[in-house]
């Protein structure tokens, strides 16, 4: 027979966004079912997207630093030609991302969020059945809220399968490939192909456009390039990848030559698609928005009381917009008066340099005279010369209007300056001016130095160029 449940909020899916949501429900007192049929609680960013590929890249920066240590020493220090078990890093990885599936069962637990394991599929916009190892569950819900998220694009002349992987695979490798081939120049394959190049795999990347990240201005994505050819990562720009026959990637070069790149993998990273096949989304009535599901600044779709939230809603798809977007659904539901509209959503590619943008960039305000605009260089802060991260071509940009200096967007490229991005989207949430950033006294010896500084510049007194 199959099982009942009747409840006041039902999440589907346990990503950053709906556990979340199902936490912050727990805290104002909602009763709240959570289902999640996929990678496990944390969903795609905690066990097979963010935290797990940055902890490759940290891996990967680590070897990189002892095998310069090998090749003649830097900074004084020599060490003997480092190996790397990859198989054991993957192990280490998945111990952090075991320990973090627990303490997300822990929080939801303390949340007194009933979290059931199953796939569901919706007959009506409030109504689903879950089918779980255990048999089959029917729950209907006075709110749903869709977190479903999304998954890696599958190219149809190169399927997932073999070796053809997704970031998914690339990141449970028990060994490093000798030669790498990356379909796609965006943030996802660049972050891996960077690491795999530290980790001693020969690297292609195949870019139909004719540079990469596309998405950002050309000055951002510079020291990336040079770090790129500087370490013998080849690119293929403006090319169009093929099939991947007998170990043999077949690519039309930008000038029409078809030519053939031998690969122990081809790791394909074209971008990511809301998760919208096979549960039922059609039979809920809700309202689309091309590929995504539409919502208003409540994230309420079409259908009264049904909420989406994360990758499945669109644009920017991040992790951290599905989480404050979880938050403000709780609390809609639970009667508060909240909606989700952030001035900013930062973003982060951890790239070798890392590169950082929130905002305004150059390209939304090309033109215009009544902006003022002004970098500053990280090799003229100490600290970026004291930890290597001064001579790569990384800088902090701010972009301001001229009459009241009110900033609009904020970007930076160079080492570390993820750790940036926080006091970006808070300064820009705050309609802070540039005076506000000038006269705030900022730790010496800190990368934040740099933000002060191009604020100064913007100013027409920078102290330190």
């Amino acid at each position: 027979m199959t099982e009942q449940i009747k409840t006041k909020v039902l999440i589907i899916g346990a990503g950053t966004g709906g556990y979340v949501a199902g936490i912050r429900c727990g805290q104002l007192g909602l009763e709240a079912v959570l289902v999640d049929a996929g990678d496990g609680l944390g969903g795609t960013c905690l066990n097979v997207g963010c935290i797990p590929s940055k902890a490759i890249i940290h891996a990967a920066n680590k070897f990189e630093t002892v095998a310069k240590a090998a090749d003649g020493g830097t900074l004084g220090i020599t060490a003997n030609k480092p190996a790397i078990d990859l198989a054991q890093t993957v192990a280490w990885k998945n111990g952090i991302v075991k320990k973090l599936n627990q303490g997300v069962s822990g929080l939801l637990k303390r949340a007194k969020v009933k979290v059931i394991k199953g796939w569901a599929t919706f007959s009506d916009a409030k109504t689903c059945t879950v089918s779980t190892d255990e048999g089959e569950i029917t729950i209907s819900a006075e709110h749903v809220i869709l977190a479903t998220g999304s998954e890696p694009v599958e190219l149809p002349f190169l399927p997932f399968g073999g070796d053809v992987i997704s970031s998914t695979e690339a990141l449970s490798l028990d060994k490093v490939p000798n030669k790498l081939v990356v379909v796609g120049g965006g943030y996802i394959g660049l972050e891996l192909g960077i690491a795999f190049r530290k980790l001693g795999a020969e690297v292609t990347v195949v870019e139909m456009a004719e540079r990469i990240l596309p998405l950002y201005d050309k000055d951002l994505t510079a020291p990336v390039t040079k770090w790129l050819e500087k370490h013998g990562v080849k690119l293929l720009l403006g090319a169009k990848a093929g099939a991947f026959e007998k170990g043999k990637l077949n690519v039309t070069t930008h000038d029409g030559e078809a030519i053939k790149l031998d690969a122990d993998k081809v790791l394909v990273t074209v971008g990511r698609r809301p998760r919208t096949q096979g549960w039922g989304l059609e039979n809920m009535g809700v309202a689309m928005a091309g590929p995504f599901v539409k919502i208003d600044n409540r994230c309420a779709t079409s259908m009264k009381n049904v909420w989406a939230i994360g990758d499945l809603t669109g644009e920017p798809m991040l992790a951290h917009k599905g989480s404050a977007q979880g938050e403000v659904v709780a609390e809609i539901i639970a009667g508060h008066d909240a909606v989700f509209d952030p001035v900013t959503i930062a973003a982060v590619c951890f790239t070798e340099p890392e590169i950082v943008s929130a905002g305004l960039g150059p390209s939304d305000v090309e033109g215009r005279d009544d902006v003022i605009t002004a970098s500053f260089p990280l090799m003229a802060i100490g600290r970026a010369l004291a930890i290597e991260a001064g001579d790569d071509g990384g800088f902090v940009r701010v972009i301001a209007n001229k009459d009241d200096h009110r900033i609009l967007g904020i970007q930076a490229v160079g080492q570390h300056v993820s750790e940036l991005s926080n006091s970006f989207a808070q300064m820009l949430e705050m309609g802070a001016v540039l005076e506000d950033v000038a006269g705030v006294i900022h730790v010496h010896p800190t990368l934040g130095e740099a933000f002060h500084e191009a604020t100064l510049r913007a100013l027409g007194h920078a102290i330190h160029i």
